[in-house]
């Protein structure tokens, strides 16, 4: 059988680091994943998957990430069932994270949330101040000549 979840998304807000009564560290946090599609109106959606993070994981995770930090998980889908408060059975559905990346620096994201921006952007303008390398394509149809030293193989 195969249980194998990745997903690339944004926190929906700060995680929060708790303790079990054993001692295991432990985190849920709910990650927010774009869809492919836009609907009708040009609006693109969202999903919102519960996940849980457990164990030097968990704290590592909480250390190095806040709200809206993007980052790619890496985990499987659990299901549990437990009793609610008015004795109803609640069913839960959530990732359990193995693994996760930063996928951008805190610099980054302090940059995008100071434009007002929720996403990575990468500036393809010939600015020179940029500290990203320009695209080489960019030219206006000019020819590009590579030597065969250029060439990886």
């Amino acid at each position: 059988m195969i249980n194998r979840v990745v997903l690339t998304g944004r926190l929906t807000r700060d995680p929060e680091l708790k303790n079990t009564q054993s001692g295991l560290a432990v985190s849920t946090f709910t990650l927010a994943v774009n869809r492919q599609y836009t609907n009708s109106q040009g609006e693109r959606g969202a999903d919102f998957i519960s996940c849980v993070i457990w164990r030097k994981a968990a704290e590592n995770f909480c250390n190095f990430t806040s709200k809206g930090s993007l980052v790619g998980i890496d985990g499987r889908i659990q299901t549990r069932t437990y009793d609610g408060q008015n004795g109803q059975k609640v069913y839960v559905t959530e990732v359990v994270v193995d693994s996760f990346s930063l996928l951008e620096s805190k610099k980054d994201r302090q940059n995008n949330a100071s434009a007002g921006n929720n996403s990575t952007s990468y500036n393809s303008s010939n600015n020179s101040t940029s500290n990203a390398p320009q695209d080489p394509f960019s030219g206006s149809g000019d020819m590009i000549y590579i030597t065969d030293d250029d060439l990886p193989f």
